[in-house]
């Protein structure tokens, strides 16, 4: 593809974007739909969910156990905890109705496994997933802060070509990208301009 393709593609108008090849308009069928959950398998809750309350300001939302399977799943998601219902069965409910939540999933005893290798995070071969993002602010700030707890980088915001996000990693070794809405709009012009 030749450069100035790629910047026309790249400076795609609201109508271009909903007509490329393969994307539909949402089906009245899906109205309600919601995103509303991606999972990572943990090895350890008490580092996961130490990382994901304190590094990343998420609140558990709720934690369902399977003693039958020996699972649990630990539920995140940036919420007021006092919107949080005290009754089990309609915090269940309201929780599974929230967007863009975190499911943790546990299978019981490899916290304590010496000869538990860990999960795959996706980003070495053979590749898949990559990586969930947040947005915050102020990344510079919020990479200060977690340099400060120890928390690992798999890229800073001054490395690389993509300048202003960051990469952290959680305990398990999946990638969070972090990145300020604000700034964004440089990735618009990207193929316009020199990196």
């Amino acid at each position: 593809m030749a450069a100035s393709d790629a910047h026309k593609m790249s400076n795609l108008s609201k109508a271009e974007l909903h007509a490329l090849p393969g994307v539909s308009a949402p089906d009245p069928a899906t109205n309600g739909f919601v995103f509303q959950q991606t999972m990572f398998r943990i090895k350890d809750p008490k580092a996961s969910l130490d990382f994901y309350t304190k590094a990343l300001g998420m609140t558990l939302l709720e934690r369902l156990d399977f003693a039958d399977m020996q699972f649990s799943l630990y539920f995140l998601g940036y919420a007021d905890p006092a919107k949080i219902p005290e009754d089990r069965k309609e915090r269940v409910q309201w929780m599974f109705a929230q967007p863009a939540c975190l499911e943790l999933t546990h299978n019981w005893g490899t916290e304590s496994d010496p000869g538990f290798k860990g999960y795959h995070n996706g980003n070495s071969d053979p590749r898949g997933f990559g990586h969930i993002g947040i947005a915050v602010p102020d990344v510079e700030a919020a990479c200060k802060r977690w340099e400060e707890m120890g928390v690992a980088f798999q890229k800073k915001p001054a490395d690389g070509k993509m300048k202003g996000i960051a990469f952290i990693r959680d305990p398990d070794g999946y990638w969070i990208e972090v990145l300020d809405p604000r700034s964004s709009t440089a990735f618009v012009d990207w193929n316009s301009s020199n990196h």
